[in-house]
């Protein structure tokens, strides 16, 4: 063996200590603006994360919900989400990271992801119906005030299949084109199972009632329900029946989509 090549021998492991090292400073130092376009991406522009702060480890960003790309007459959750992640579980391609709104959620979660799949544990989160109307129609239409909760059981994904049960409760609701107030309260179920997914909307009380059930994949959504005005409520809830659906029986409209 030459005598560079002892040399080049006797260096090797300092090379590829430094080399690691280097790598784990550059990644300590990853801003937490570059988890925000991730976010952006994934949801389509509907969920977005603003203002971030701190690091991709250890950092906070308000949660914004818009339209889409444009970002008009989007809502924003007051409080921030925070974040941290644990490093080293990195060096064995593994995400590990906790989660907390700061004003909407009692208890933080945890993201467990793999290159195989990800595991989000179960959780709970309360907004104002108000944060809704970012989304766009329908919502910004509805313009609906109210306790919007949402509570999920453990999620699992495994590529682009999802397992897991999401229930949002809907409580007292109103909208700025009925009279009526409240509406009622209402519950729905999304159950993920696998490549396709359930919704069942129920209602639990109200002078509005809604009622239905549909399924979606990844090349097909259908929902089929009705909405209905007790008989006292009939006419004042006309207007608003209109909107919602087409007309099926007195003080009834079908509720119907399919893509």
């Amino acid at each position: 063996m030459s005598y560079w090549m002892r040399r080049l021998r006797a260096a090797l492991p300092y090379v590829i200590v430094g080399l690691l090292s280097g790598a784990a400073v550059l990644l300590a130092r990853l801003p937490a603006a570059w988890i925000a376009p991730q976010f952006a991406r994934a949801t389509q522009g509907h969920v977005n994360l603003i203002d971030p702060e701190g690091s991709l480890w250890h950092g906070s960003a308000t949660l914004m919900l818009a339209a889409g790309q444009d970002a008009r007459g989007a809502t924003l959750l007051p409080g921030r989400i925070v974040w941290r992640t644990a490093f080293w579980p990195l060096f064995v391609a593994r995400v590990r990271m906790e989660m907390l709104q700061t004003e909407a959620m009692p208890d933080a979660v945890t993201v467990d992801a793999t290159l195989r799949g990800a595991n989000v544990s179960a959780g709970t989160i309360a907004v104002p119906a108000s944060l809704l109307a970012g989304l766009g129609a329908p919502f910004n239409t509805l313009d609906l005030d109210g306790k919007v909760r949402l509570a999920w059981s453990p999620w699992r994904m495994f590529g682009t299949d999802a397992f897991g049960r999401l229930t949002v409760s809907l409580a007292d609701m109103s909208s700025r084109v009925s009279l009526v107030k409240p509406l009622g309260t209402y519950q729905v179920v999304l159950q993920a199972q696998g490549a396709t997914s359930t919704l069942d909307l129920s209602t639990q009380k109200g002078p509005l009632m809604l009622e239905g059930r549909g399924s979606f994949s990844r090349t097909f959504a259908s929902f089929q329900g009705t909405a209905s005005a007790t008989p006292d409520q009939r006419d004042n809830l006309a207007g608003l029946l209109n909107l919602l659906g087409r007309p099926i029986g007195p003080g009834t409209v079908a509720l119907t989509f399919m893509r």
